[in-house]
């Protein structure tokens, strides 16, 4: 159904945009690592957030027919390619078995990750866009 689907992008989007404030805050501390497996919990829900996500943007679009559909599926390609290069990143920070606030600002520095970002700020720009014209498309 359109609306779960839109419900699970609402909350992998949040996962993701969280994970990268906490981040940002845990950078600046200048620690050498995190005791407090926050770090990890924060990188490991952002990770699950990540796998999938552009096929459910995808289906969001096909459902709704918004056009032209190959616009969207181009860009969606290209949102899957920045999803996977993030995740890479984060799943190779996970496999250090120390986390510290300079490993995260390398994290944070990383042009995946911020194009990723700025991926999702425009999809959901134009889904918004969307959703004043039809009340049914919500994000």
């Amino acid at each position: 159904m359109v609306t779960d689907l839109m419900t699970e992008i609402e909350q992998r989007c949040d996962a993701i945009e969280e994970c990268y404030e906490f981040l940002l805050a845990y950078a600046a501390k200048g620690v050498p690592n995190d005791d407090s497996g926050q770090v990890r919990d924060h990188l490991r829900r952002a990770a699950r957030a990540l796998s999938g996500l552009a096929h459910c943007l995808a289906e969001i679009a096909r459902k709704h027919r918004l056009e032209p559909i190959q616009k969207y599926q181009s860009f969606l390609s290209v949102l899957d390619g920045d999803a996977g290069k993030s995740l890479a990143a984060l799943e190779l920070v996970l496999a250090q078995s120390v986390i510290s606030s300079q490993l995260i600002d390398n994290l944070n520095a990383s042009i995946h990750l911020r194009a990723l970002l700025t991926d999702l700020f425009l999809i959901d720009s134009i889904f918004t866009e969307h959703a004043k014209q039809n009340s049914a498309l919500t994000i």
